[in-house]
């Protein structure tokens, strides 16, 4: 894959969702594998991960060719496919991006992979306390790189020893951006039809899944329009409602007595551009997740200059506030906590907000004033853009990643001193 002109070039093997896909992981991983090869000083090779995949072609993209190559794969990957992949490719780096709980087998194998090139793992951990049984994955690794303020103070808890740089997500803003009133209006009708276009739009656009609280959104929402009434607003979900990992929406709006056009579903796939349209038609974004690492409809929102209501939890924190006294929208403080956990996660705190809460925000947006909101969502996008911009997001991984391919070097420079030695015993 790699001729002379490009031989001086950084190639990093990045797993994670399949960068073509629509995930919050999938998006980030493309949004940080083409800022870099817009620099012309990097190859990535990319393990694909998706379930069941139609087809496990490699493949290119006509605009970077042989500079990205895609390997569609059932599941982020194997010790057996690494192992044939570092010899094949030869990579500087490798990069990988979710929770640890899907990449144990690869800190079974990093006394393979460190001697050879740098682990840098793009980590999330959605709130304290410290996962201290996570202490022997960050180990494994050479740089941990969190999401979040929350994720970083985590991994400095946890890891002491290892190098943490933080790098907040990110969002296109060229096509998160706010549109024309009269394209907003024209689309808000085409999707929502004549008895909605001047109703107050809720939206909600995440996975239905358990930590979501995409049931409790729908179940709350009836106790939002008793407040306001029944014909003033629409909570309009761009989700599956009927995801193995979430409850039956359709079964929670029947017998809510939500069927006449007070919730709209959209669970069809959409383009970027769509879903833009979606946040601009909203007047409101709400994500009330019990844990959420980042949010990263939050800040699409924000971008498109629509305010939000959120937990405080994760990194949805550092969205819906600069904490200098600036809000953009309306931060839920938990009203309890839960410690859950299983074999593999021994323990998590689960943020739950109250119902009261949720309806005091719900009915606080839509009795503001519109110019109030307008404004809120200018400043939501200024601070987006300045804090979570893309071409930040670019440079910092430019810069990341170029020292530690200086300092930690790869294959014939990488001088590893393996963390184990064998010692004989009497």
């Amino acid at each position: 894959m790699t001729n002379k002109k490009d031989q001086k070039k950084i190639k990093v093997l990045t797993l994670s969702d399949n960068p073509i896909l629509a995930s919050g992981v999938a998006i980030q991983t493309r949004l940080m594998i083409e800022g870099l090869l817009k620099t012309g000083r990097y190859q990535f090779v990319s393990i694909g991960g998706m379930i069941n995949p139609p087809d496990t072609k490699p493949i290119k993209t006509e605009e970077y060719g042989d500079d990205w190559i895609i390997l569609p794969n059932n599941g982020y990957g194997t010790a057996d496919l690494i192992r044939s992949i570092l010899r094949m490719e030869r990579p500087d780096i490798v990069w990988f991006m979710t929770d640890p709980r899907y990449w144990e087998w690869l800190f079974d194998i990093e006394n393979e992979i460190r001697p050879l090139c740098p682990m840098v793992y793009y980590n999330i951990w959605d709130s304290p306390p410290p996962p201290m049984f996570n202490q022997k994955f960050y180990e494994s690794c050479d740089v941990l790189v969190p999401i979040s303020r929350v994720t970083k103070k985590i991994n400095e808890d946890v890891a002491p020893n290892t190098e943490v740089v933080e790098i907040p997500h990110t969002a296109d803003y060229g096509i998160f951006k706010k549109q024309k009133a009269s394209d907003i209006a024209n689309f808000k009708l085409g999707v929502l039809g004549e008895k909605n276009k001047d109703k107050f739009v809720f939206f909600f656009n995440s996975r239905n899944a358990r930590r979501k609280h995409t049931g409790t959104l729908v179940w709350w929402f009836k106790n939002v329009l008793d407040k306001i009434g029944r014909d003033k607003a629409v909570l309009v979900l761009h989700t599956n409602p009927k995801d193995e990992h979430g409850p039956d929406i359709d079964a929670i709006i029947k017998d809510r007595g939500l069927t006449n056009g007070e919730v709209f579903v959209s669970p069809n796939k959409i383009s970027t551009e769509q879903l833009a349209g979606l946040y601009n038609v909203a007047d409101v974004t709400a994500l009330i997740s019990d844990a959420e690492g980042w949010g990263l409809a939050l800040v699409e929102s924000l971008a498109c200059e629509t305010p939000v209501i959120c937990t405080m939890t994760g990194g949805m924190q550092q969205q819906v506030t600069d904490g200098k006294g600036n809000w953009f929208g309306i931060g839920i403080e938990p009203s309890s906590q839960m410690v859950v956990g299983s074999q593999q996660v021994p323990y998590i705190f689960e943020d739950r907000i109250a119902k009261e809460d949720f309806v005091a925000a719900c009915v606080k947006m839509y009795n503001m004033s519109k110019k109030d909101r307008e404004d809120m969502g200018k400043a939501a996008r200024e601070f987006v853009v300045r804090e979570y911009g893309f071409a930040d997001y670019t440079e910092k991984w430019d810069k990341l990643f170029e020292k530690i391919h200086k300092e930690r070097g790869s294959w014939p420079t990488r001088g590893y001193d393996t963390r184990y030695e064998l010692k004989e015993t009497e």
